[in-house]
């Protein structure tokens, strides 16, 4: 019989972190924290209690009512943010009830702030796609193409309409050139120096936004390919993301995330500003659709997706799982 010993036993042996739970934990690399979860949140006008959105189990519009409530079970949570999409129950070609004050969006933003206070960072989608009834992110020309340049001059009102009702923090997501730039001067002059600017840096042209665009009533037809980045390209997100530096963003984003964890590392490695990335509606509905079967172990794959997110380099997660994953942790962590 060989002196020799084993060979595994003459190397790195990685299993031996492996033994059992309290070793796993020990060790691990990579934690994700309620505080860097963000909360996407959908508010109806005119509902008079949540409506259920028949492709994303779970997920609701809310009332305002019910949406304080959610804002509030948030804080309790230790949830680092919540992010907030506006419906209402008129829409024009050039999104005039983004404006108004007591407009659906700017008056939840409102009421939440109320609720909250600065306990949780509130923060707004500021986009057009919602409030247009043909359901683009901007106004369109005669040609029936999106005018940047006149949906900049709308972006920089709704910058200032959202931090007036109280916002800390808005979020461009409409892909418009110099879009950053625009808002922040506004906000700036407008005397909302405080209020920050979370810049959709890289937005891909998804196949997975389907069942947002139920969870907002959206009106479009044909697709957003001329403005949202095409799915090909990587090296792009690099230079959408300086020039989202240049004008001033406070933070970026990456959306998709999960089909787009290359971008995320690209953009996490390079960026001197906290990087957020939302697991958008598509990636939410396909982790219930096959949990819903019984093909995976859902609580399992919900936890595996975010962490996996939180590994590629993101700072911050918008996910429609943000509040269950932070009851979770408080189970996991004996709170």
């Amino acid at each position: 019989m060989s002196s020799h010993a084993p060979l595994y036993d003459l190397v790195s042996r990685p299993r031996r972190l492996r033994t059992n739970p309290a070793m796993r934990r020990f060790a691990a690399e990579n934690r994700v924290h309620p505080e860097e979860l963000i909360l996407p949140a959908f508010v109806k006008e005119g509902i008079s209690k949540p409506v259920e959105i028949q492709s994303m189990p779970g997920v609701v519009q809310h009332t305002v009512d019910s949406l304080k409530q959610a804002a509030a079970e948030a804080v309790e949570l230790g949830l680092g943010g919540i992010m907030l999409f506006g419906i209402p129950e008129t829409r024009d070609a050039v999104g005039s009830a983004s404006l108004e004050e007591d407009g659906i969006l700017n008056h939840a933003i409102a009421q939440v702030r109320a609720e909250v206070g600065d306990d949780i960072v509130v923060m707004s989608d500021l986009c057009l796609d919602e409030f247009t009834d043909h359901g683009h992110c901007g106004v369109l020309d005669d040609d029936g193409v999106v005018d940047n340049d006149e949906t900049l001059r709308i972006y920089a009102e709704m910058g200032v309409a959202q931090a007036q009702a109280g916002a800390h923090m808005v979020g461009p997501s409409g892909m418009m050139d110099g879009q950053v730039g625009v808002i922040r001067a506004a906000l700036d002059s407008a005397g909302s120096q405080d209020v920050s600017v979370l810049a959709y840096s890289a937005k891909y042209n998804s196949a997975f936004y389907g069942p947002f665009r139920e969870a907002v009533d959206s009106a479009l037809t044909g697709d957003r390919k001329t403005y949202q980045m095409d799915p090909s390209n990587r090296r792009e997100a690099l230079h959408e993301l300086q020039l989202d530096l240049d004008e001033g963003a406070d933070m970026v984003m990456v959306k998709p995330a999960m089909s787009y964890l290359d971008i995320l590392r690209d953009v996490a490695e390079v960026s001197p500003v906290p990087v957020s990335a939302y697991q958008i509606s598509g990636e939410y509905a396909m982790i219930e659709a096959a949990a819903g079967n019984g093909w995976i172990d859902r609580d399992a794959a919900v936890k595996e997706s975010v962490l996996s997110i939180k590994r590629a380099g993101a700072n911050s997660i918008l996910t429609y799982y943000a509040a269950e994953l932070a009851r979770w942790y408080r189970q996991d962590n004996g709170n």
